[in-house]
């Protein structure tokens, strides 16, 4: 099942929705608006060259997980150039 980013248009906040259903409306965690954008997320696999160095649940993004929050920063997800 698609798991999907969403930024709150309301307030903000960058919320993940597991997304079962084409009529699932997803909700913001934050304040329960369905004013939300679906954000585009990095894929992952488990296969490859790489498959030793996936991200994982300690890696944090150098920009943070809102927009603004470091000169440069793309948005929620991006890396700043980091390499994984």
């Amino acid at each position: 099942m698609p798991l999907f980013e969403y930024l709150c248009l309301g307030c903000g906040h960058v919320t993940e929705a597991l997304i079962t259903r084409s009529d699932d409306q997803p909700v913001c965690e934050a304040c329960q608006s369905h004013d939300l954008k679906k954000l585009i997320s990095a894929s992952s696999s488990a296969s490859g060259p790489n498959q030793g160095r996936m991200p994982g649940a300690s890696d944090t993004a150098c920009c943070g997980s809102a927009p603004g929050m470091a000169a440069g920063c793309a948005g929620p997800g991006s890396c700043c150039g980091k390499s994984f």
